[in-house]
């Protein structure tokens, strides 16, 4: 096995990578080299190692290599004090001119996605992603949170009869999981008491706004033994806050230099305004006037503005915004007073989470579940809860838009590996 360039130390070194550059010049080439660790430069002396010089000289952007050499330092050399005084090259595989550049805009980029992903920041990008979630999974697992994995293909639709995606199952049909809820209640009912799960989540809704995607990744859990709602959005609020802490450690100046964002660790707790609160400020401070009928959810004008009086009201970037009106809410939501308990999290004016105290008590599941229409369609869900559930809540985050989020990207399709949406199942 050969040495990551990152691990490369003074002396004789053996290793691969691809080039990025290629200056050739009479007598001597400079070539940087790179892998996912790092970047290095390798120096090619034409005269005394003429054949290692007409290799690279056909080589352009793309192409991969085996070198072989001695590592000096030189303080001569920017990229980290050091270069590779090349002896021998083999070739592990050519390329072609790349069919994107700068200019290029992010649905050509896609096209080519594999190619996109050479950019350093896309690198970073999915650096911090894999920071972020493993300190949620360190947080949960602190708190004695189990990782579930729950189906994708069900036999009815998840949450409501409408975007989800039918699919063949032998002389029937299934369905796409449009999230884990229903399996997450269930180790409720099964007496599991807290869990967590990070997974693909789809939805079928024709959408091409800045952060919808028919597949993402969905980071959910769900708990007992709490006694509202507010206990839900005290666990998410450290959860976050925990997350936060741990990507500005290993990444902040990164992030700061690549991505022009500073990462900011939140303070405890979040602010926390009713729905109705919410709108009264907005037309106070901004002049935003909703009609009545729409007050009782939260408008994508409103959900922006809250980025806006987050900060000038509580110096804060997330606000929870609570007693939303039952009209959109999910039917397993607890209601009290006829309010259902619950919540949605605003981060830089995008919703990143909803979350609740779910109803656990099968009598008012199942005449809520008849209110909106699903009583036949959740049939195999109420059935949990016929037989004991302690009251529980939870929330899921999509964890492709908390990486749009956390570095202010412009669209959800570069946060993505490999974004899905309804024009794009490709590559």
């Amino acid at each position: 096995m050969t040495t990551q360039i990152s691990q490369l130390e003074v002396g004789k070194v053996r290793f691969q990578g691809m080039v990025e550059v290629v200056r050739d010049k009479k007598n001597i080439q400079f070539i940087i080299l790179k892998d996912f660790s790092g970047k290095i430069q390798v120096t090619v002396d034409k005269v005394a190692h003429p054949e290692v010089g007409e290799v690279f000289s056909h080589l352009i952007a793309g192409a991969t290599v085996l070198v072989e050499g001695e590592l000096v330092k030189s303080e001569y050399v920017k990229m980290g004090g050091q270069e590779v005084l090349a002896e021998a090259v083999t070739v592990t595989s050519t390329a072609e001119v790349s069919p994107i550049g700068p200019e290029s805009n992010i649905d050509q980029r896609l096209d080519y996605r594999w190619l996109d992903l050479r950019q350093e920041k896309n690198l970073l990008l999915f650096k911090v992603q894999t920071a972020f979630a493993n300190a949620m999974r360190e947080f949960l697992v602190q708190k004695d949170f189990i990782e579930i994995h729950s189906p994708k293909l069900i036999a009815t639709a998840s949450e409501s009869g409408s975007e989800v995606f039918e699919v063949k199952y032998f002389d029937g049909l299934a369905y796409l999981a449009q999230s884990p809820q229903f399996y997450k209640q269930m180790a409720m009912c099964g007496g599991l008491g807290r869990v967590f799960e990070c997974g693909p989540v789809f939805r079928a809704e024709k959408s091409h706004s800045r952060k919808h995607a028919t597949e993402f990744t969905g980071f959910d859990l769900e708990f007992t033994g709490i006694e509202s709602y507010e206990d839900v959005m005290v666990l998410e609020e450290e959860l976050l806050t925990y997350a936060l802490k741990a990507v500005k450690e290993k990444y902040g100046p990164e992030i700061k230099e690549v991505f022009g964002v500073e990462v900011v660790v939140p303070t405890l707790p979040f602010p926390r305004i009713k729905l109705a609160d919410l709108y009264a400020e907005l037309e106070k401070r901004y002049g935003l006037k909703v009609p009545a009928e729409e007050q009782d959810d939260l408008t994508t004008e409103a959900e922006k503005l809250c980025a806006q009086f987050a900060q000038e009201a509580y110096g804060h970037e997330f606000v929870f915004v609570t007693d939303y009106g039952p009209r959109k809410r999910a039917f397993y939501h607890l209601r009290k007073d006829g309010i259902p308990q619950g919540y949605d999290l605003i981060w830089k004016g995008v919703e990143i989470t909803t979350g609740a105290q779910r109803e656990h008590r099968y009598d008012v599941l199942k005449a809520q579940a008849e209110e909106k229409g699903l009583d036949k369609d959740v049939e195999f869900y109420l059935q949990f809860f016929k037989y004991g559930c302690q009251p529980h809540g939870g929330f899921g985050l999509g964890l492709d838009r908390i990486t749009m989020n956390l570095l202010e990207l412009a669209n959800i399709k570069e946060s993505m590996f490999v974004f899905r949406g309804p024009d794009r199942i490709t590559p």
